[in-house]
């Protein structure tokens, strides 16, 4: 027992290799936060990139004069792809909503998708009073609703998760945004 103390005693009162020790066990944590930090900032770039090409289908598509059809609408599905630069599957929901002054409520005068994602209804939007804009009686907008997988490059506490943007712009040269079946 005495011989291990004084081991014991020895190897405390020694600094030679404390740097070795100290790197062991610092390097991983470094290499771990360098790597939770560029996850982080990536996943907010991602964010960024969704929704501002979410706001840039919602202002194609306001500034139609004629009716758009599911040619147009692929065609802003591809550009959204093209714009958001992912891996992940993406959605497209485009639907042109009106207000009803007397009933109080919201209807869909149609709703196109592109993706694994419903069309809306009225019966889904009459009571988006906190998702949608105040609106005088029948003013109308065209909503934009986009979706993408993301995963984060690295493993580091973020997890796989949708990215949903919600965009609501009003037609800017026509009363409305038409669709076409043709």
């Amino acid at each position: 027992m005495r011989v291990f103390r004084n081991l014991l005693a020895r190897f405390k009162g020694r600094e030679d290799g404390s740097i070795a020790v100290e790197t062991v066990i610092m390097l991983p944590l470094m290499f771990w936060a360098y790597l939770a930090m560029y996850s982080t900032f990536d996943t907010f770039r991602m964010y960024n990139l969704n929704q501002t090409a979410a706001y840039t289908v919602g202002d194609a598509i306001s500034r139609e004069t004629q009716a758009i059809d599911a040619d147009y609408l692929q065609g802003m599905q591809q550009l959204f792809e093209y714009l958001t630069r992912g891996t992940g599957q993406t959605a497209l929901r485009v639907s042109s909503i009106w207000y009803d002054q007397a009933n109080d409520r919201y209807h869909a005068d149609w709703s196109q998708v592109r993706g694994t994602v419903q069309p809306l209804t009225s019966d889904d939007v009459r009571d988006w009073h906190d998702k949608l804009p105040v609106m005088p009686d029948n003013e109308r907008v065209t909503l934009v609703e986009t979706w993408r997988d993301f995963e984060p490059l690295f493993k580091t506490g973020l997890e796989r998760r949708d990215i949903h943007n919600f965009v609501f712009t009003r037609p800017r040269y026509a009363p409305r945004t038409v669709w076409s079946d043709g």
